[in-house]
């Protein structure tokens, strides 16, 4: 079977693209995938095909043959969610890379999915434009890859998460046709909106092969206030901040250890920054201030590049793992309840890192020591105030005695529809999302 698999790739692939087994292959690819990939006896093929015909000639012969396929861009995040299952084909999308289209005046760009989000800021930068992104891997995360995982960041307190900034999605079938939604201008109302059913999907849908963004011009100037202090007197400036007229660009809740990690005094904070012009800033930070002397709560202000410091340090602290043993959970939470989830005695004992955004109750955690009952009470919690507790990455054996997902709700029937649909052989991304 394997030696048929080598032998059907190597006559539709021309001599760019790099087929390898997987045994063969570079050692951080096969660690990326031993982490994401129940362990099999048959060998395992990597591919890297460099265009998104011979993507979809590859999968379209996957689908003929039914053989299994994980997809990938540069697997920054395929050990989030279950482990696949009887893998036979690893197809990564990062040679698929172009820039196909930067309308300057329209404030929208078109690129490949396996485009770097890293390389798209750069290009953006010349024209004084950016794509309001912040994931969990700035520096190596695909397009594709941000969008399927819906892994967005803080500035959705100002921009919205990732289906606000889709416009348009170009995608290759379970059958290895080539099909489209969207476009490329922001008043787009054409067609279906897969671009809402593919975020977050995890690929088991399709393979994303081309992305249609809006993008928003550079604010020079950029200022942060990180506030510390008790419970009571955090959740105050939170509500005064979301009732007033101030407009940050981005505001977290910290729990205690995070403050702890980050040297600073107070049982949780609150970090927001503002983007604007200068005089906007100084008005808007000298307000906050104002309020957090009314509640005795300790103010840190950042510019530049300690400002820049600052918020990769708590993504870092959050949701990068920083033990083999360590879980990164992806939260959500009614955001009148957020701060009292910080000081959840399970949270405080266990020194449990947390940020959560202060307006859509979406965060990140990490936890150092697995234990299935401190993260079924944390799951409990969450959905008692209308929220979801999802285990990105933990080791396999975690992932074995915890729930994954942990949904049960009606919207099961209708998810299994949709794969089934989408994907009636169930050979993309196998037993990695919830269906």
């Amino acid at each position: 079977m394997t030696i048929a698999i080598a032998t059907a790739i190597k006559s539709i692939i021309d001599s760019k693209t790099e087929l390898v087994e997987l045994a063969q292959a570079d050692v951080p690819w096969q660690t990326k995938i031993s982490q994401a990939v129940i362990k099999s006896s048959q060998p395992i093929y990597l591919v890297f095909p460099q265009s998104v015909d011979i993507l979809a000639a590859i999968v379209k012969q996957a689908s003929q043959e039914q053989w299994r396929i994980l997809i990938c861009g540069n697997g920054t995040k395929l050990n989030w969610g279950n482990s696949a299952r009887d893998i036979q084909l690893v197809i990564s999308t990062q040679k698929c890379d172009r820039l196909i289209e930067h309308a300057v005046g329209d404030l929208t760009v078109t690129a490949e999915a396996g485009m770097k989000l890293k390389d798209l800021q750069v290009i953006l930068r010349w024209h004084n434009q950016f794509l309001p992104i912040d994931p969990s891997y700035p520096d190596t995360a695909t397009l594709g890859g941000i969008v399927a995982t819906a892994d967005t960041g803080s500035w959705r307190e100002r921009y919205g998460g990732i289906r606000d900034l889709l416009l348009g999605i170009s995608l290759v079938r379970a059958d290895g046709a080539i099909a489209k939604a969207g476009g490329r201008v922001v008043k787009n109302v054409a067609g279906y909106d897969l671009m809402k059913l593919f975020t977050g999907a995890y690929g088991t849908l399709g393979i994303i092969s081309q992305l249609t963004f809006r993008t928003f011009p550079i604010i020079a100037t950029s200022q942060t206030v990180l506030l510390t202090g008790t419970v009571d007197s955090i959740a105050t400036a939170t509500k005064t901040i979301r009732n007033s007229g101030l407009t940050p660009t981005a505001m977290d809740l910290l729990s205690n250890n995070v403050i702890d990690r980050l040297e600073l005094e107070g049982n949780v904070g609150l970090i927001a920054r503002w983007q604007t012009i200068p005089e906007s800033i100084q008005q808007q930070i000298e307000q906050v201030k104002a309020t957090a002397i009314e509640l005795n709560l300790a103010t840190n202000t950042y510019q530049e590049q300690g400002e820049i410091d600052l918020w990769q340090k708590c993504t870092t602290i959050t949701s990068v793992s920083n033990s083999e043993q360590a879980v990164i959970c992806k939260i959500g939470i009614s955001p009148t309840a957020a701060v009292n989830f910080l000081q959840l005695k399970e949270i405080i004992d266990n020194k449990i890192a947390i940020r959560i955004h202060a307006s859509s109750g979406i965060g990140q955690l990490q936890l150092n020591n697995p234990d299935r009952q401190i993260i079924n009470q944390m799951r409990s919690h969450c959905q008692a105030n209308h929220g979801f507790l999802t285990i990105l990455n933990a080791s396999e054996t975690t992932k074995q005695e915890l729930d994954i997902w942990g949904y049960q709700g009606n919207a099961i029937k209708t998810m299994q529809a949709i794969k089934n649909q989408f994907d009636p052989q169930h050979i993309l991304n196998p037993n990695r999302f919830i269906v």
